[in-house]
């Protein structure tokens, strides 16, 4: 079967190209596409299934395809002109909350258990690491991508920093099971089932999620050629809307069977069914992934620069850069608004929040009612103020 699946109710015009990995965060584009929701719309969309960020990253640089799942950071590297040529990118929405595991090599984490007891892995591995004097590596998915900055960020919080300490290559999320078992790598951070299917594999444990490090923080969203969306913003608005349908089937616990069902088929994530269902909604998995409750798929502003700050923190972009206008141009809360608030979505009020203050749930202010929010708090008890950023 072909990576580009296309749906069995085509409509009139252009074939909309999509990008994904082989994801469990893919899981509201694929209920979109296999239920007819593209169609409904009036929309021709091919879902094209590719190998690594990189691949999607030069495709939406050079129009192949026309918008992607994909890690918010490398859409602002491509945007910038970070590792190729600059497109602009746009995110008018956003696709999950959480949904990413560090997974250690199977003996390094039984080596650490007893370390861990009392002070946590991550204060237990920062330990390792700095004794190890920067021999042992990890992997990321993407030099810009949430694991990069979420990996660092764990590790920073308890005093091991990188390329200090330890060395961070880059593994597409497909090859990171192979590369833990064959001893190139000590541990991972990448998107689920992966995590899973190391352990099912018997090469790795889990000993966080990206819930551990930032609660409800976000995970994937859709990527959009700026060009594209500006002459189809018709088309722009039902994809949203499919999406947003997508999103509520994949959050409802009932459906979390079909959905892992789904997601394993050849055509997609080509994996056990049930390394997927441990991270679905409703599951009561420790790395479960949210599509909409939470306000998932709205695109914050305030996500936005936390990504850009880290990004400088990281020396991923250079410092100095007026970092506000960036995520204005990037993250398009408008847009979302514009295709969603006419079919009831509920809007916040206001397009960027203070990250971190939660630590229970609370209530956001929306229109037309308020949406009920989970924590939200950082794994070292920082509160993020997009306020500040200029």
């Amino acid at each position: 079967m072909s990576d580009a699946v296309s749906p069995s109710r085509a409509a009139p015009g252009r074939k909309i190209a999509i990008g994904l990995l082989r994801l469990t965060d893919s899981a509201p584009a694929i209920v979109a596409h296999a239920f007819g929701f593209f169609a409904d719309e009036g929309l021709d969309v091919a879902l094209s299934v590719e190998p690594s960020w990189a691949n999607v990253a030069d495709k939406l640089a050079f129009g192949a395809l026309d918008a992607a799942v994909i890690v918010p950071p490398l859409a602002f590297a491509v945007s910038l002109g970070l590792r190729g040529p600059a497109e602009p990118l746009i995110i008018p929405y956003n696709v999950s909350l959480g949904g990413d595991m560090i997974t250690l090599a199977k003996d390094l984490a039984a080596q650490l258990r007893d370390d861990a007891r009392g002070v946590g892995y991550a204060a237990a591995l920062a330990a390792r690491l700095k004794a190890s004097e920067g021999e042992q590596t990890l992997a990321v998915v993407h030099d810009y991508s949430t694991h990069n900055l979420i990996l660092r960020y764990w590790l920073a919080a308890a005093g091991a920093l990188a390329e200090r300490d330890y060395a961070v290559i880059v593994t597409p999320p497909a090859r990171m099971v192979e590369a833990l078992g064959s001893g190139r790598i000590a541990g991972f951070c990448a998107g689920a089932p992966w995590g899973d299917i190391a352990e099912r594999a018997g090469v790795g444990a889990t000993v966080a999620t990206s819930g551990d490090v930032w609660r409800n923080g976000p995970g994937k969203a859709l990527a959009v050629r700026e060009r594209w969306a500006e002459q189809r913003p018709e088309a722009l608005s039902g994809l949203l809307r499919a999406l947003y349908r997508g999103a509520r089937f994949c959050d409802a616990p009932a459906n979390a069977t079909y959905v892992a069902a789904l997601l394993s088929r050849r055509a997609w994530l080509a994996v056990d069914s049930h390394a997927i269902l441990s991270s679905l909604p409703g599951t009561h998995g420790r790395n479960e992934t949210l599509f909409h409750g939470s306000a998932a798929t709205y695109p914050w502003r305030s996500h936005a620069l936390w990504f850009l700050t880290q990004m400088t923190r990281w020396g991923l972009v250079e410092p100095g850069l007026p970092l506000r206008p960036i995520a204005e141009r990037v993250y398009r809360p408008d847009l979302y608004a514009a295709a969603l608030a006419p079919v009831g979505a509920p809007i916040p009020a206001s397009d960027r929040k203070r990250e971190g203050e939660h630590a229970a749930d609370w209530s956001l202010p929306a229109s037309p009612a308020p949406i009920p929010m989970g924590p939200d708090i950082f794994c070292d008890g920082a509160v993020f103020d997009p306020e500040t950023i200029v």
